[in-house]
C-alpha cells in the first residue's frame, strides 16, 4: 500500500508544480483588483487554470473528433463483419481492428482527453483537501495554501468545503455550500448529458445510431452524468467549479466542431448546406441545388435525337417496284444466278422464230 501511495506521488508531484505555478500567476493578476484573500479570485483563478489546461488539449480533442468520425462513419462495415463472422470470434476481432487500422481510427483515442485530464483532477483534489491545513504542494507554499484553503467564494462558500462535509450537515447545517455544491453538480450533470445528446442526435449518421456501437453512446448517454453526479457530491467546491467549467468548455467546443464541420450524412451536415445555401442567396450568388439539377439531367436525356420512321410512300420510293413476275429487284440472289430473259452477255434473249431450224 505504501509503494501505491509512493507511485502515486511520483505521478502527482510534477503536476503539483504545474497547477501551483499556473493558479498562482491568475492569482497574482487578479488581485491587482480583486482582494487577494477573496475567494473570488482564488475562484477565477481555477477557471484559468481550466481554460489553460484544455487549449493544450485541443489537439488531441482535434484527434478526438476525428476518430469518432470515422468510428461513425464506419459502423456499417463492422455490422456486416458481425454478421459475417459472428460464429469466431477470434476472426471477428481481427478483422475488425484491421478495419479500424485501414480506416486510420482508434477505438480508445475519444477516451484520451479524459485520461489525461484524470491526473490533474486528482492533483487539484489533493490540493485542496490538503490546502485548508497548510500543507505546502509545488510552488504553493504552506501560508499560500492555507489562505486558498480557508478562501470563501461570494463570501460565505469556503471553497475547500464538500456537500457531504461534517461541518456542512451539523448541528446548523451550512445551507449555502449545500446550495452551490448542488447548482454545480446540476450544472455538471446537465453540461455532461447535453455534449452527449448533441453529438448523438445530430453529428451521428442514420448507419450509425444502429448496432453495439449505438448502444454503448445511449448507455453513456444516461450512466456518465449519473456517475458524475454522485461522485461530485464528494468533492470540494474548487473540484466541482473546474469540472463545470471545463465540461462547458467541451460542450462549447464540440457545438462549434458539429456547427462547422460536420460528418458527411448527418443532420448537422444538412443544416450546414441549408445555411450556406442562404447566405449564397443573400450575397446574390447562384446556388443550384441537388433537387434542382435533376430534372435538368432527365431533359436532356428526353431530347436525344431519335431516327426518323419513313412512310409507306417514302419506302416505295426509295426502292424499285416489284416484277409480275415473282421476284422484288432489291432482293438479293446467289451468285451466279441470272434473272430470266436475259443472255449471257448481259443483253435480252432473242426470242424464238417459227419455223427456224
Amino acid at each position: 500500500m505504501e509503494a501505491l501511495s509512493d507511485f502515486g506521488n511520483f505521478i502527482l508531484t510534477p503536476l503539483y508544480y504545474v497547477i501551483s505555478a499556473i493558479m498562482i500567476g491568475f492569482h497574482e493578476f487578479f488581485s491587482l483588483f480583486l482582494d487577494p484573500a477573496g475567494g473570488l479570485a482564488w475562484a477565477l483563478s481555477i477557471i484559468g487554470l481550466t481554460v489553460v489546461i484544455r487549449i493544450c488539449l485541443i489537439p488531441l480533442f482535434v484527434r478526438q473528433i476525428k476518430s469518432s468520425r470515422n468510428m461513425q462513419l464506419i459502423q456499417p462495415k463492422v455490422v456486416e463483419l458481425r454478421k459475417k463472422y459472428g460464429h469466431d470470434r477470434q476472426r471477428m476481432a481481427e478483422e475488425t481492428m484491421k478495419l479500424y487500422k485501414d480506416a486510420g481510427t482508434n477505438p480508445f483515442a475519444s477516451c484520451l482527453p479524459l485520461l489525461l485530464q484524470m491526473p490533474i483532477f486528482f492533483a487539484l483534489f489533493r490540493l485542496l483537501d490538503q490546502a485548508a491545513d497548510g500543507t505546502p504542494h509545488g510552488f504553493m507554499t504552506a501560508a499560500r495554501a492555507e489562505a486558498f484553503g480557508t478562501s470563501d467564494i461570494f463570501g460565505f462558500v469556503p471553497i475547500s468545503d464538500t456537500f457531504w462535509q461534517s461541518r456542512t450537515w451539523g448541528p446548523t447545517p451550512d445551507l449555502s455550500v449545500m446550495l452551490v455544491a448542488l447548482v454545480l453538480v446540476l450544472a455538471m450533470t446537465a453540461t455532461t448529458f447535453i455534449t452527449q445528446r448533441q453529438l448523438m442526435s445530430k453529428n451521428m449518421p442514420a448507419d450509425a445510431l444502429k448496432g453495439q456501437y449505438a448502444q454503448q453512446q445511449k448507455l453513456l448517454l444516461y450512466v456518465l452524468p449519473v456517475a458524475f453526479g454522485l461522485g461530485g457530491v464528494a468533492f470540494p467546491i474548487g473540484v466541482l467549479l473546474y469540472w463545470t467549467t471545463s465540461n462547458l468548455w467541451t460542450m462549447g467546443q464540440q457545438f462549434y466542431v458539429i456547427r462547422n464541420n460536420p460528418a458527411p450524412g448527418t443532420p448537422a451536415m444538412d443544416a450546414k448546406l441549408d445555411r450556406d445555401r442562404a447566405k449564397a442567396i443573400r450575397k446574390g450568388e447562384v446556388v443550384e441545388s441537388e433537387p434542382e439539377v435533376l430534372p435538368v439531367a432527365e431533359s436532356r436525356a428526353a431530347t436525344r435525337q431519335q431516327p426518323k420512321r419513313q412512310t409507306r410512300q417514302q419506302r416505295q420510293q426509295g426502292s424499285p417496284r416489284p416484277s409480275t413476275g415473282g421476284t422484288s429487284g432489291s432482293q438479293k440472289r446467289p451468285a451466279g444466278q441470272r434473272p430470266s430473259g436475259q443472255r449471257p452477255g448481259g443483253g435480252p434473249k432473242p426470242a424464238n422464230k417459227k419455223g427456224k431450224k
